[in-house]
């Protein structure tokens, strides 16, 4: 991806989650040259991965197959005692996240607003393919029976709890308008607890055709 289309993505995402009132922290605005100096006294946002995050899943084709996403907490087991996360995300109309679960993540999708989620959904086979049998889930604390490759659609204000091993790819319904998307999970390490049900890339390659008017999460080494 083009930083300069990056760049827009982000644009676009500040103006959507204030239109949705959603308020990111003050240093989610920051530009590079504001880190510059903070280093320790904001190591939990570097290690933790916190902030903005875009991917295209290396398919070139961000509106198709991609996710603009900012994480606003986040534990990380290994450095301090956060056992959750949460993010907020952007979905827009068939724009796909593919088919993955997580190894040890246990997660609430919300629909915070805007359009509708459709949320298809599979148990994972001992060999982590995709299972047809049935199984429950618990939309907003009910008991619901699905089987797999059933699509739950997820309205504004509804939710869905995925347990681990919960195979699961998600878009905004067409004709229904961008989706303002919530998580609320464990602690998410997005660098071991994918399970993709096809081989593909969690971060993008990014075209350096301007300067960056935000860092995202995958250029923290690179900055600090």
């Amino acid at each position: 991806m083009k930083r300069s289309q990056i760049n827009a993505l982000i644009e676009n995402a500040k103006k959507f989650f204030s239109d949705h009132s959603f308020v990111l922290p003050p240093w989610a605005f920051w530009s590079p040259e504001a880190w510059k100096g903070k280093e320790s006294v904001c190591s939990e946002i570097r290690d933790n991965m916190l902030g903005w995050d875009l991917t295209d899943f290396g398919s070139g084709d961000f509106d198709g197959l991609g996710l603009l996403l900012f994480t606003i907490r986040n534990g990380n087991m290994a450095r301090d005692r956060k056992p959750y996360a949460e993010k907020i995300m952007l979905v827009q109309e068939n724009q796909v996240t593919p088919m993955h679960f997580h190894w040890n993540k246990m997660e609430d999708i919300i629909n915070r607003g805007g359009g509708n989620l459709m949320i298809q959904l599979y148990l994972a086979t001992a060999d982590d393919q995709l299972s047809d049998e049935s199984f429950t889930v618990k939309t907003d604390g009910m008991v619901r029976e699905v089987k797999g490759g059933d699509i739950v659609t997820l309205t504004p204000g509804e939710s869905i709890t995925l347990e681990q091993r919960v195979y699961h790819k998600f878009w905004g319904e067409p004709g229904k308008g961008t989706v303002l998307v919530g998580e609320v999970s464990q602690v998410n390490d997005d660098t071991s607890d994918n399970r993709f049900h096809e081989k593909m890339g969690r971060f993008p390659e990014i075209e350096e055709d301007e300067a960056p008017l935000h860092l995202l999460v995958s250029d923290y080494p690179k900055y600090f």
